[in-house]
């Protein structure tokens, strides 16, 4: 009888390291046909925002498939105008590079964000995320945590720089404007991306 020899399947003992964030860019909002297009296609940090909930998850979902005819209004129009030049403030206080590339997240093509800017500090990658407000913030509203933890995640980021300028009748209040760090709250983006997956699923019914 001949001897039979079994040939077992071989294993990495290591993960394969995650892909640069450089290397994962999908569009740029330059090209904003092509970043809107691509945009449709996945989850974005302003869609996971929104999902507070089963019932905003679904309304979401049906306005990703059939559009919605918001083309914006004079708050986002001032936020557009004021978003260079607060990007400039924060790139001359804190270094950050304005970005408008629309990055996808490691091994997840669908799961999709555009940080207003970043930079890298040795190994560790930190954003910076850009709003202005009518409203004087006491602390950043949930919303805007879960866009700026989204973020995060797509690029493998450590913290990011959230800055508003509180504007009145679209006057800014003060001549600099606030700033804080939020840190990366992996329990956070492990909901979030069940969440975003449940987006998904629902585009696709």
């Amino acid at each position: 009888m001949g001897v039979v020899t079994v040939v077992q399947p071989t294993l990495s003992l290591w993960d394969a390291p995650p892909s640069r964030y450089t290397d994962r860019i999908v569009a740029d909002a330059a090209d904003r046909m092509t970043w809107l297009k691509a945009r449709a296609r996945g989850v974005t940090a302003t869609d996971v925002a929104r999902l507070s909930g089963p019932k905003a998850l679904r309304a979401l979902a049906i306005e990703k498939l059939l559009g919605t005819g918001f083309g914006g209004n004079a708050f986002t129009a001032h936020g557009r105008l004021r978003e260079p030049e607060i990007g400039h403030w924060a790139r001359r206080v804190y270094g950050m590079r304005p970005s408008s590339a629309l990055f996808h997240a490691d091994g997840r093509p669908e799961h999709l964000a555009t940080p207003d800017g970043l930079r890298e500090q040795g190994s560790r990658l930190e954003l910076c995320e850009i709003k202005t407000t009518n409203a004087a913030w006491r602390s950043i509203p949930r919303h805007y945590l879960r866009q700026v933890w989204w973020q995060q995640y797509v690029l493998g980021a450590d913290r990011t720089l959230v800055v508003w300028e509180q504007h009145d009748a679209f006057v800014p209040v003060s001549t600099e404007p606030e700033c804080r760090w939020v840190d990366r709250d992996d329990n956070e983006i492990h909901r979030l991306i069940g969440l975003a997956d449940q987006l998904l699923d629902a585009m696709r019914r």
